[in-house]
Parts: C-alpha cells; structure tokens; sequence
C-alpha cells in the first residue's frame, strides 16, 4: 500500500496512543493498535506495522517490573505453545476475510469485558492452571495469527490466577514479545511484511516507547481494582473497534 502523509501521520498517532494504553494497563500493544489501523488501512495492511513498536514496548514494560525467571518457570509451556498457534493462525489469514474474523474476536471480547466487569474478583481454582495452560499457550497464538490480537483467551486466563500486578504485566508480555517474533516470520512467509512496511515499522519504534513511558507513571499511581478495570476498558474499546470495521 501507498504511505501518504496524512496515513503516516494516522499511523504514528496510533502508535504512540497504543505506547500510552500499554505503559498504562500492560495490555497487548497490538490490542489497541491494530483495532485503530485496521479501521483505516484494513487488518492485513496494519499486521506487520505493528511487529517492531509492538516488541519494543513489551521490552520497555518488562524491564520495568523486576526478575521474569519465577514468571519462565510457571508458565514456560504456555509460552513455548504460543508461536505454534501463531504460525497456525496466519497460515489460516491468507484464506479468510480479515474484517470477519476480527468482527468474531471482538464480540468474543465484549462478551467476556461484560461478564468479568459484574465480576472482577472471579478467579480460576488453583488445580485448573496447569491443565489449562498449554491449551490457552496453544489458542491465544492461533487467534494472534488470524487477527493480531494477542490476549484472548490469554487474558482472561491470567487475570483469574490471583497474579500480582507485575507477575501479570511479565507473562502477558513474554507472550506478547514470543508471539511477535513468530507473526514476523509468518507474515514473510505469506507476503504481508513487505520492505516499506517493515521501514514504518521500525520507525513507530521511538513513538511507542515514549508511549509506554508515559502510560507507565500512570500506572505505578492506580491500585490494582482499578489497574484490573483498566485492562477491561480497553479490551471493550478493541472489541467495539474490531466489529465496527467487520460491519464496514
């Protein structure tokens, strides 16, 4: 696709306001960022842009939350599983209509955003963890491969293990972080990352990290109720995005 001033211009803001909900609530930067390019440029066009602010964000979140070994030990097959479903994902993107299949993730996380804002507290008994894992590891990288989004059924999961806030923060982004190096392949492999949007990308680098910073002091200043509602806000707002361009 053409990159003319104004869509360049579309595409920083939404880089740097997607760096601001990642510093703020540790959400998937790709969760509220391709929603917002996916409504301009379309869903395939916006995948790749996302890949190089969407890995420097996660690093810069994850620097700031303390040591992530504890965090690689409890969840490391979850973690291995994601890039499988990744490549499962796109292999299926080539074949679909993007807008659909975005439509049906965003109602699924409306649907889920409606159920736990009535019941913020709800959490998943302890023996059902290590069961689950591998399965949620397995199908939050497929759905990232078909759509982009990288937190369902991901988040859900994770905000239901009494997780502290930076325990929370450091799994959800090593997926995030795994899951992007794997979409990079795959979307070479089916044509979609391209040299001009590889250059776009990489250069939303700086306009996400000085995102994130800022949302971060934002953060460090919520308790955790309303840290948790934040996550949930901002899944809602993504999900409306992503039907509203499915119906367009």
């Amino acid at each position: 696709m053409d990159y003319d001033a104004p869509t360049l211009a579309y595409v920083g803001l939404a880089f740097f306001v997607s760096g601001i909900i990642k510093g703020a609530t540790g959400l998937g930067y790709a969760t509220s960022c391709i929603p917002m390019l996916a409504l301009v440029i379309g869903i395939k066009s916006a995948l790749p842009l996302v890949l190089a602010p969407s890995v420097a964000s996660n690093f810069t979140l994850l620097v700031s939350t303390g040591p992530i070994l504890p965090t690689i030990r409890r969840f490391w097959l979850m973690l291995v599983l994601a890039p499988v479903g990744v490549f499962l994902g796109a292999a299926l993107l080539g074949s679909v209509d993007g807008a659909t299949a975005g439509a049906a993730l965003g109602v699924a996380l409306i649907a889920w955003c409606a159920f736990s804002f009535r019941r913020l507290d709800w959490r998943l008994p302890p023996h059902l963890e290590r069961p689950l894992a591998p399965g949620v590891g397995l199908s939050t990288g497929l759905v990232n491969g078909l759509t982009g989004s990288q937190v369902m059924p991901l988040a859900p999961f994770v905000m239901a293990l009494e997780l502290t806030p930076a325990m929370l923060i450091q799994v959800m982004n090593l997926s995030f972080t795994i899951s992007s190096a794997a979409m990079a392949t795959a979307l070479t492999r089916i044509g979609l990352m391209t040299v001009p949007a590889a250059v776009v990308s990489l250069a939303g680098v700086a306009l996400s990290v000085g995102g994130v910073r800022l949302g971060a002091r934002v953060r460090h200043r919520l308790p955790e109720r309303t840290f948790r509602r934040g996550i949930l806000v901002v899944l809602t707002v993504a999900g409306a995005a992503l039907i509203l361009k499915g119906l367009a």
